[in-house]
């Protein structure tokens, strides 16, 4: 592999997502010309700390915060106009671009649009379904009505907020079918088509200078020997593929997502880093085999108070369980991997004992892949190694590995053997600073 073909690493969740890609993103962007988001909406949250100050960005990729980047919306993400321009806008007041937001930003002429039907669809979905206690626990962000309207070739796409001849009769399609289960399964109002148009009308005016076609983009940086660093939203067991279906999201999270998500071949990948937690958690319903909030409420609440560990797109409390090193190797097997960025070891820090799973038991038989089954992942018993704790260290005298406390290599250690891929990134605290880089995939 060249040096040229050395400089394009994509970023990918290892878990259930909330795994603190956004850190990573941040760090990374600094070797990186272009940032690139593949997949999801704004379902997602990345909050970065970066000297003391808080910044949570749900759609434009957290690379932004560096100046002089350019930061793509690729075709395989759903786009939600709303919240593009609120978030412009409050990065505009903090200052953070150079000159204008569209010379930093670029949004795919293919990617289909979030409007407020879908969002309004995935919350009377979720109230309909919690009625009857069998909620996904989706965002309710329109994401999932969204990728069924692309799906059902019923979409609206970026471009056609900025070429209208059609955009009146493409939006009577898409909302026929909704009205009428609006009216009569939801007794909810129907969609105003003319209101709905001029909506889009309005949106498509103020995306027209951030609109390209961020393939040729990414094609022509490729060409060009450009570092490229592609990020992922969710995680790999949220893939609606290869999650814990139903309970998944609805695009795919893992490295095969990236591919159609960007319009780029396999070979545009040098290095895929998968992010994951010293500790698992998990936002919503679905099967969590390592979850100790039953079992160990104690040191479930520990761990989500010193974590943070509230949803930064939903605020919600997320479920806390010990690192879970089957889901982390098949994760690795679905993108193979070739690093692992180790997130929040510091909350472990100060830890008596702490457990890490490496099989699974289901009715008597030892399995080392998850079950296909939703239902049968909740039946799992996780089968644990118990390792001794580290000790609360100093982070701003870790300048390599070996300055680490023991127990801590070790730690690293066993994931390293275990999914056999390297750590080479380690975060001991929530600042940028904060930061271990062991290897740096540029």
């Amino acid at each position: 592999m060249t040096n040229k073909e050395k400089n394009r690493v994509a970023i990918v969740g290892a878990q259930w997502g909330d795994e603190g890609k956004g850190k990573v993103v941040d760090l990374y962007s600094l070797s990186a010309d272009l940032i690139v988001r593949f997949q999801g909406g704004n379902n997602a949250g990345h909050t970065l700390v970066v000297g003391g100050k808080k910044t949570v960005l749900h759609l434009i990729p957290s690379g932004v915060l560096h100046k002089g980047k350019t930061c793509l919306i690729a075709n395989g993400v759903v786009f939600d106009p709303k919240v593009f321009f609120e978030e412009t806008t409050a990065l505009e007041e903090a200052k953070v671009f150079q000159t204008t937001a569209s010379d930093s930003i670029k949004v795919s002429e293919r990617a289909h649009v979030i409007l407020p039907y879908h969002r309004d669809l995935d919350r009377l979905r979720e109230e309909h379904a919690s009625k009857q206690k069998a909620q996904i626990g989706t965002t309710v962000r329109g994401i999932g009505p969204a990728y069924e309207d692309k799906v059902s070739r019923r979409g609206i796409q970026v471009i056609d907020l900025i070429h209208t001849e059609s955009l009146k009769e493409k939006l009577a399609r898409a909302i026929e079918e909704k009205n009428n289960l609006f009216k009569n399964f939801y007794n909810h109002p129907e969609i105003d088509l003319e209101a709905t148009y001029h909506y889009c009308l309005e949106m498509g005016k103020r995306l027209k200078p951030f609109v390209a076609d961020v393939r040729q983009t990414l094609e022509l940086a490729i060409q060009g020997g450009k570092k490229v660093l592609f990020e992922g939203a969710q995680g790999t067991l949220l893939d609606i593929d290869h999650g814990t279906y139903p309970y998944v999201t609805s695009s795919n999270t893992i490295i095969g997502g990236a591919l159609t998500g960007c319009g780029v071949g396999p070979r545009a990948v040098s290095e895929v880093i998968g992010i994951c937690k010293a500790y698992t958690t998990r936002v919503g319903k679905g099967p969590f085999p390592t979850e100790i909030e039953e079992s160990d409420p104690q040191t479930a609440k520990k761990i989500r108070d010193i974590g943070a560990e509230y949803g930064a797109t939903t605020g919600r409390p997320r479920r806390v369980g010990w690192l879970d090193l089957v889901a982390l190797k098949y994760a690795k097997e679905l993108s193979g991997l070739t690093g692992i960025a180790l997130m929040k070891a510091d909350v472990l820090d100060g830890m008596e004992t702490i457990q890490i799973c490496t099989s699974y038991s289901l009715n008597g038989e030892k399995r080392n892949t998850p079950p296909a089954l939703a239902s049968e992942l909740e039946k799992v018993v996780p089968v644990y190694q118990n390792l001794s704790g580290w000790p609360k260290y100093d982070s701003t005298k870790i300048k390599s590995k070996s300055d680490l406390p023991k127990q801590l290599i070790d730690f690293i250690e066993l994931i390293e053997k275990f999914i056999e891929v390297p750590v080479v990134l380690l975060s001991i605290g929530p600042d940028r600073a904060q930061t271990l880089e062991i290897k740096n995939p540029f």
